[in-house]
């Protein structure tokens, strides 16, 4: 379960390779580390079909009856409860240049990975929708977004043996993702092949490189 990644690039640099026509985020700061229910930038389609960058906020509501807590990570797609949310209007790309998973055993020692050292952004492949309710002690309406999660390749496997987040890194799968039928949109949802991962940090719960923030 990913419940940790860094987005250390500038904002233009994300609405570029996004295609992202309108952006309202206002002036990104460098995000060394997301963490659930904080704000990140995700990328929206519009109702005029153009793509959006926007501030969201990190956890869907659990279902009814499940607990306190938010689902950050979606890996049973056929479930009812997301569904609805897998249409493409709620789909969504979330920017990301890294991404955390601590060791299985203890001790538990956090690892950083990235397609390389210089942190290349890629997006994953994510939902979204409005909330209304109490976040961050913020009571109103709230926009909403997780992501997919897979198996985990053979790079991720040693330190987490559950999961990995689903990795969009061309804009052929980040078109397919917010556009294709649903079929097509979940057959993205596989890990990403293990010669386009490394680990890139340990030990923090930072990503330490702030590289190409502009």
């Amino acid at each position: 379960m990913c419940n940790l990644y860094s987005y250390t690039r500038s904002q233009e640099e994300a609405a570029r390779i996004y295609r992202a026509l309108y952006d309202d985020v206002g002036n990104l700061a460098p995000l060394p580390a997301v963490f659930p229910d904080q704000l990140a930038p995700v990328v929206t389609t519009t109702r005029d079909g153009e793509r959006q960058l926007t501030m969201m906020r990190w956890g869907f509501p659990k279902p009814e009856g499940t607990g306190p807590g938010v689902v950050t990570n979606i890996r049973n797609t056929a479930s009812p409860y997301w569904q609805g949310w897998l249409q493409p209007t709620f789909r969504c790309l979330v920017p990301a240049t890294s991404f955390c998973e601590y060791t299985d055993a203890r001790p538990k020692l956090p690892h950083w990975f990235a397609l390389a050292p210089d942190r290349p952004i890629f997006a994953f492949a994510g939902i979204w929708r409005k909330w209304a309710g109490e976040r961050k002690k913020i009571a109103g309406e709230h926009r909403l977004y997780a992501f997919l999660t897979a198996a985990p390749n053979a790079v991720v496997r040693p330190v987490h043996a559950k999961a990995m987040p689903v990795m969009l890194t061309t804009a052929e799968e980040c078109d397919a993702w917010l556009n294709a039928p649903i079929d097509e949109a979940l057959a993205l949802q596989r890990p990403l092949p293990p010669g386009m991962l490394q680990i890139v940090a340990t030990g923090g719960r930072e990503d330490p490189a702030l590289v190409g923030f502009v």
